[in-house]
């Protein structure tokens, strides 16, 4: 009997992703057989027939009957079932992913047109326009696209569990690739065998609570996986591709960067300090010197063409001659003897910058540091020279033309750093700063005198914290901060540390407080011309926030100094949206619509002082934080909005799911890039006035979309208690899946709880009900006001708004995902009969209305109609999903009645586990 059961109805081009599951499958329940008994087994497929069962009927009898069989499971077998389905899921997932790889290799090995999202299909568009090599050089040159690595809780799986996963995925890979013997396809089932009982008897949870440091080091595997290797491999990739095209080189600058808040995010987590971002700093350093050792002894060991037998050039001849490795052996080996003298160099660097290297090779003890990357980058450039001029251009262009790369994108810090702080914090600071310079109240000032006090203090130019005596303990700890930022752009360059976010904008002051504080430390010099060191980034996130954000840029464009100090920065302001926050605050529907206005109004704002903008989006994994796919997302911005920059937080476990493999994570980077070419030269840049009824409409589906949200969530009475009662939010904050605590504060407010526990104790109860309420109101009354023309006006903005079509491609993705007969179970753990009627009467009512109303305007009858590659994904993984939540249930049942076992607290943390893992984009 294989366990892990491959969906029936799958057409031919999927049948190697069902041979692949039937064969995972098989493996996993052998070594559960071997490791657990027969009888394990059978109890195990048992709850799963009996789930499914009652998931394709929501039976009363089958309900019953699905209860009744898991409140009867002992703690040890409780374990057991939980363990087996979190493995399922996930040998699904691998399955999954290396599937998506093979379709796309099998379209690229048939010469079949490019699919939607590749770069070679937005390329053909702008060669269709008519853009030729001069506008696609000047996309490039002014483009900046990075994705950002955050450490936000929802990645709940282990970093032992992620590596598990990966060889097992490489060892299927290869059965694929690979025109293998019987031995070697036996070999390679074995070795399955092998990791697949490794990660059945790993440990699932994490003993202790995630330090910074654990977080730091565990976005690093993201580099190791992928970044370091294919994000050379793109720009090369890319560069042929446009030579191909145009006929002539173009080299492109490093536009596409990956960015990382962990270690230097201090909103809300108390643990990152100027130690833990001064590590991070460290550890990024460490990890790409590393790499560069690596790849410089590696060539050092291929290189060993002889100059009896090429002509090198005379630049070449100096380097090899002026190197101190004198080996007789080597004599006449330019370019090992060059190599050489790189890699001391590089060690000699390491050392300089206080990291530990193990030396691959011995060392010239005498060699200089480099000051920078550059220093490294003509270095190299004299090999790739000189390899060039004796025709290797192969060897020129291959793995030594990666490295030059790597050191032009990563230089030696590896990615930027960001720092994030609230607003709130900063007005303490700044208020003492000012107090100890003579300058008391300034807590108590208006708006107007705050930017008046800011302004002057800047101009002064005057250090007001010359020692941190008598500071409270939160200013220290600022100022402290401040110092580090300082010291790592000395130490790592300007590069390795260039924004500063600021949580809750909501005043031109906000900004003015900031400058004051990094002027302490000398990020901004008010001399005879201001230089400002880092970009001050506001961020945006409530629905009021949203809505003002226009004027407070406005009136700080407005401000002669801060004009000033843009001109050091490009004349470019980047100003960060919160998709979370907005989202709890206003709904699904209101928090996309007012994200859409605050992008156009930023726009007209910015053409009205001559500024550029850089867009930052706070996206979350789930569609209820503003996830989705990242295609559609960038290209359903409004016009203008992107203008070839953009950078995009990757949050919690989406940063496993997309970059993990290196071919995915390769693909995913490639998609960005598309969508933004796409987004800035082939979408109309003009006024979006051009559709005011269609923005009449969302005016009014938002107004009633709010009410509908706002009047559950926050005026129903009893709310509060029944989302505390119906979701594993208190056992949510008990799993160690993060430094950062939970709540803004200790309360039961919904409004104190962050976002991501507030989504992701919807996705695990599978209501998702911030992915979707408040659409089916909004639609009905719209259609009752306006009649079947109002029904066809909302069907027109879906066939020509990219945005309105966005909009529902992703609520149509969360409804597919939803399951009220599970939410239903969940609404069970609320001890007031009556409250429970009443709000999941509610939640159930309005999950119906958005269904249907859905329906209605795209014309489709099922969910996910126009998207069957997820459709089958979720017909594979929902099997192995929903007993984890059944089972959730009667455990939150039996542990809230009173049940005090270990064994009960630790079967429920594994089934949150397992829930999110499945569904990969629960938070």
């Amino acid at each position: 009997m294989n366990l892990l059961a491959a969906p029936a109805d799958i057409s031919s081009k999927d049948l190697p992703l069902r041979e692949d599951i039937r064969l995972l499958g098989r493996i996993l329940g052998d070594t559960l057989r071997e490791q657990e008994g027969d009888e394990t087994y059978e109890l195990i497929e048992n709850v799963r027939r009996t789930a499914v069962r009652f998931r394709k009927t929501q039976d009363d009898v089958d309900r019953t009957r699905l209860e009744a069989l898991l409140d009867g499971l002992s703690p040890r077998d409780t374990l057991w079932v939980v363990r087996a389905f979190s493995y399922f899921s996930q040998l699904c997932n691998i399955a999954e992913d290396l599937h998506h790889s093979r379709r796309r290799r099998a379209h690229l090995k048939a010469g079949t047109p490019p699919r939607e999202g590749s770069l070679e299909l937005a390329l053909n568009r702008a060669s269709k326009k008519g853009l030729d090599a001069e506008a696609i050089q000047r996309f490039f040159s002014k483009a900046l696209i990075s994705p950002v690595l955050t450490a936000h809780p929802t990645e709940v799986q282990r970093k032992s569990i992620l590596d598990c996963q990966l060889v097992i995925s490489q060892l299927l890979d290869e059965r694929d690739r690979m025109d293998m013997t019987p031995d070697e396809l036996a070999d390679n089932e074995e070795a399955l065998r092998r990791f697949v009982l490794i990660l059945w008897n790993t440990r699932m949870l994490r003993f202790s609570k995630l330090t910074v440091q654990d977080e730091i080091n565990n976005g690093l595997s993201y580099y190791r996986y992928t970044f370091l290797s294919e994000i050379p491999k793109i720009y090369s990739k890319l560069e042929q591709d446009l030579e191909a095209r145009f006929g002539q080189r173009i080299e492109l600058p490093c536009f596409l960067k990956v960015g990382s808040w962990i270690g230097g995010d201090r909103d809300g987590n108390p643990f990152v300090t100027h130690e833990a971002t001064l590590g991070a700093a460290r550890r990024h350093s460490s990890l790409i010197l590393e790499h560069y050792l690596a790849e410089t002894h590696l060539l050092g060991t291929r290189l060993s063409l002889s100059s009896r037998l090429i002509e090198i050039s005379p630049e070449m001849a100096e380097f090899a001659a002026n190197s101190a490795d004198k080996s007789p052996s080597r004599t006449d080996e330019p370019y090992r003897r060059a190599l050489i003298t790189i890699y001391s160099r590089l060690v000699a660097t390491t050392e300089q910058l206080g990291h530990r290297v193990e030396h691959l090779r011995p060392v010239d003890t005498h060699a200089q540091p480099y000051t920078d990357a550059d220093g490294f980058i003509s270095d190299l450039n004299i090999l790739i020279d000189s390899l060039n001029s004796h025709g290797a251009t192969y060897l020129a262009r291959g793995r030594l033309a990666d490295l030059k790369r790597a050191a032009q994108v990563f230089g030696f810090h590896l990615a930027p750093l960001d720092m994030r702080q609230h607003s709130g914090i900063h007005e303490q600071v700044v208020s003492e700063l000012l107090a100890a310079a003579g300058t008391p109240g300034y807590a108590q000032l208006d708006e107007a005198a705050r930017r008046v006090a800011l302004v002057h203090a800047l101009q002064a130019n005057q250090l007001l914290a010359e020692t941190l005596d008598g500071y409270t303990e939160t200013a220290q700890g600022e100022l402290r901060l401040m110092q580090a930022a300082a010291d790592i752009q000395r130490r790592y360059g300007r590069a390795a540390l260039p924004n500063y976010i600021i949580s809750k904008t909501d005043a031109v002051s906000d900004l003015l407080e900031v400058a004051l504080m990094v002027q302490q430390t000398g990020l901004l010099e008010t001399d005879a011309q201001p230089l400002l060191h880092i970009n001050i980034i506001p961020l945006f996130e409530t629905i009021a926030d949203l809505q003002g954000c226009g004027i407070i840029m406005d009136e700080l464009f407005s401000i002669p100094f801060y004009r000033e100090l843009l001109k050091s920065r490009d004349n470019t302001q980047e100003v960060m949206l919160g998709y979370s926050d907005s989202n709890k605050d206003g709904g699904y529907l209101t928090a996309n619509w007012e994200l859409y206005k605050a992008e156009l109004e930023l726009v007209k704002v910015f053409e009205k002082h001559g500024v550029e903008l850089r867009l930052f989006h706070g996206r979350g994994g789930t569609v209820g934080r503003g996830g989705g796919p990242s295609y559609q997302a960038i290209l359903a911005q409004p016009p203008g909005s992107v203008n070839a920059q953009i950078r995009i937080t990757e949050q919690g476990e989406v940063i496993s799911s997309k970059y993990s493999n290196p071919d995915i994570g390769r693909r995913n980077l490639e998609i960005l890039i598309a969508a933004t070419l796409e987004a800035t030269l082939l979408h109309h840049h003009g006024d979006d006035s051009t559709m005011p009824e269609f923005h009449r409409i969302m005016e009014a589906l938002s107004l009633d979309a709010f009410n509908a949200y706002r009047k559950l969530v926050y005026e129903t009475p009893g709310f509060t208690d029944y989302f505390f009662a119906a979701t594993p939010i208190r056992e949510i904050a008990e799993l160690n899946i993060g430094s950062r605590p939970s709540a803004r504060r200790a309360t039961n407010n919904i409004e104190d709880l962050r976002a991501i526990p507030w989504v992701f104790s919807w996705s695990l109860n599978r209501a998702i009900l911030p992915g979707w309420f408040g659409f089916g109101s909004a639609v009905k009354q719209f259609i009752a006001r306006e009649g079947d023309a109002g029904l066809q006006q909302l069907q027109a903005m879906y066939q020509n708004w990219a945005f309105f079509r966005g909009l529902l491609s992703n609520m149509d993705m969360v409804l597919s995902k939803t399951d009220m007969g599970i939410a239903s179970r969940y609404a069970e753990l609320v001890p007031d009969e009556t409250l429970r009627a009443t709000i999941f009467g509610e939640i159930e009512k309005e999950w119906q209305d958005t269904v249907e109303l859905l329906f209605a305007i795209t014309g489709a009858s099922t969910l996910l109609a126009d998207n069957p590659t997820l459709a089958r994904s979720l017909t594979t993984r929902t099997p192995y999903i929903d007993p984890l939540n059944h089972l959730q249930v009667s455990l939150l049942h039996r542990s809230r009645a009173g049940d005090d076992d270990p064994q009960l607290k630790r079967a429920i943390h594994l089934t949150i586990n397992g829930i999110a893992a499945g569904l990969r984009n629960s938070g």
